[in-house]
């Protein structure tokens, strides 16, 4: 701890972030080296739903951060969600260890350092992992997500959103992805054009290439992400009887090599959470504070739509009371007008090693407001767990730029131990509500039970000499031929029956177009969807 008088530009910063209200204490003033206790850098509770940047290149400190605010979100009632991506948020579950590392630390920003865990929830996506399955179904999926995920252009995106609105309309339920599959193979036939003439047609090109990514995605096993029972997002906003905010950690560990997966999953849970929770307006503390790891994932490749969606979506979350932060290594990794609408920001250090390490800096030193340090020095020299701060004041303007020694958390840095992680999940009430997959009557089902059967085929001797077939045809009933037309090609080939048979039958059976039509009349209208196509949950 300093004993140097506090310099006068240190003390016009701390006056910066002297708050009267609520707020979560993230360290002290740094300057030259030393850092003030004296002068403490917060942030209000109540402007966490303005969103956030927590940024920085790796092995500086981010995920510390993020365990430092969350464990304070939670203490004060808030509920949390972090993504573990690397699997060590884990720890936030479990008291930390005093080291002289946390004693030292402590001292200097004016810490008052006591080993204590939050109440956690772990989930893993599908199941793949120890945590509670997360699943969504396909029809809540949505159309622009679902592009992302199987990186269709902005063509096959649209043809794709026809396929949604028309299985909306006819009542297909889209629960997994063989129920997409066979909605689309349909509507690919000769038949199933005719359905779909006054929604613009659907090409057998695009179509085809639709079906290939969904049996790679299936190949990948990602199938197991899509179905029921469908995650209720309203579990993230939980808190404990004794007033605690549950801090949900989502393990993706096991699907770390699917940026794309899992990064779209993340958004649809906000997309989720924005279709079903009402207008609030500005709240004294936000309802959840959404920490979403590895943004920079995102926003990759995304389509003019999908930008368009996100940025639409976290300008208007707020006032459903919900908070995020995008973590990314640079500001640039967020799209401006996105990154326009984060108020908090926390920036780890940046290197300078290349050209293109200098244009980031260079970037992310023009992003903060002025102020009287050096940035583009000081973000260059900041050790680990330091970083430049500025947020929004309680009267919504942004506070001084602080650079920042920051608390260390008071959970343990690192993964739980394997036995109390499998504890913990095994212990929760939500296990056995998600744990095992359910597969309804849906799509699939419907369009398989329309499927022409053997025994439906005409069963009169057989004709001999020319025209025998054609003077036999004319004869027999048309629901017959239609059955024994759709059957033969699946015999000569020797097709077998199951989803390749069915899909093969879907494509040439004129009885399937009726069936649909009449789906259409029986089971309703189109499902209301939002900004990414998602569909309200009906409950």
């Amino acid at each position: 701890m300093s004993s140097a008088p506090t310099p006068q530009a240190v003390r016009e910063i701390a006056d910066g972030y002297a708050f009267t209200g609520p707020a979560l204490d993230l360290g002290a003033v740094l300057l030259d080296g030393t850092a003030y206790p004296d002068a403490q850098v917060r942030i209000p509770l109540g402007v966490l739903n303005r969103h956030g940047l927590v940024a920085g290149a790796t092995g500086t400190g981010k995920t510390k951060t993020l365990q430092l605010i969350a464990e304070q979100l939670s203490a004060q009632g808030v509920p949390v969600f972090l993504a573990d991506i690397k699997g060590d948020v884990s720890g936030v579950a479990a008291p930390g260890t005093a080291s002289e590392r946390t004693t030292a630390r402590a001292a200097e920003v004016g810490q008052q350092w006591a080993a204590q865990g939050r109440p956690a929830e772990f989930y893993a996506l599908g199941g793949q992992g120890t945590g509670i399955p997360i699943r969504a179904t396909v029809t809540s999926f949505g159309p622009l997500l679902l592009s992302k995920v199987l990186d269709l252009n902005e063509t096959q995106e649209s043809s794709l959103s026809l396929v949604f609105h028309y299985a909306d309309g006819k009542g297909l339920e889209l629960y997994d992805l063989k129920d997409l599959t066979a909605v689309i193979a349909f509507l690919a036939s000769p038949e199933g054009k005719e359905e779909l003439k006054t929604l613009g047609g659907l090409s057998a090109a695009t179509a085809g290439v639709i079906l290939r990514a969904l049996t790679v995605l299936e190949n990948e096993g990602a199938g197991q992400f899509f179905g029921e029972p469908e995650f209720d997002t309203a579990e993230l906003l939980r808190t404990t009887p004794a007033g605690e905010g549950v801090v949900s950690v989502l393990e993706l560990p096991a699907v770390q090599d699917r940026p794309r997966l899992f990064s779209t999953f993340l958004m649809w849970l906000l997309a989720d959470l924005y279709q079903e929770l009402p207008e609030v307006g500005d709240l004294d503390r936000p309802k959840l504070v959404f920490f979403f790891d590895e943004a920079h994932l995102l926003f990759k490749g995304a389509s003019k739509a999908f930008l368009e969606a996100i940025t639409q979506t976290v300008r208007l979350i707020r006032s459903k009371g919900i908070g995020i932060f995008f973590v990314t290594q640079t500001p640039r990794d967020v799209p401006s007008d996105v990154l326009a609408q984060l108020g908090n920001r926390v920036q780890h250090a940046l290197r300078a090693f290349t050209p293109d390490d200098a244009k980031a800096l260079k970037a992310t030193v023009s992003t903060f407001p002025r102020s009287s340090y050096d940035l583009g020095t000081v973000l260059t020299s900041l050790g680990t767990g330091e970083a430049v701060v500025t947020v929004l004041s309680e009267e919504g303007a942004p506070t001084p730029v602080a650079a920042t020694r920051l608390r260390a958390p008071q959970s343990l840095m690192g993964p739980i131990e394997a036995g109390a992680l499998r504890a913990a999940v095994d212990g929760s009430p939500l296990t056995a509500r998600y744990r095992d997959a359910v597969d309804r009557e849906s799509a699939y089902e419907k369009l398989a039970a329309r499927a022409p059967r053997p025994e439906a085929a005409s069963t009169e001797p057989e004709r001999s000499g020319p025209g025998a077939r054609g003077t036999r045809e004319a004869d027999e009933p048309r629901e017959a031929r239609e059955s024994r037309e759709s059957r033969e090609p699946r015999e000569a080939s020797g097709e077998k029956e199951g989803v390749g048979g069915l899909l093969g039958s879907l494509l040439s059976n004129p009885t399937v177009k009726s069936f649909a039509r009449s789906a259409g009349r029986q089971l309703g209208q189109e499902i209301s969807r939002s900004l990414f196509g998602t569909s309200k949950r009906r409950r």
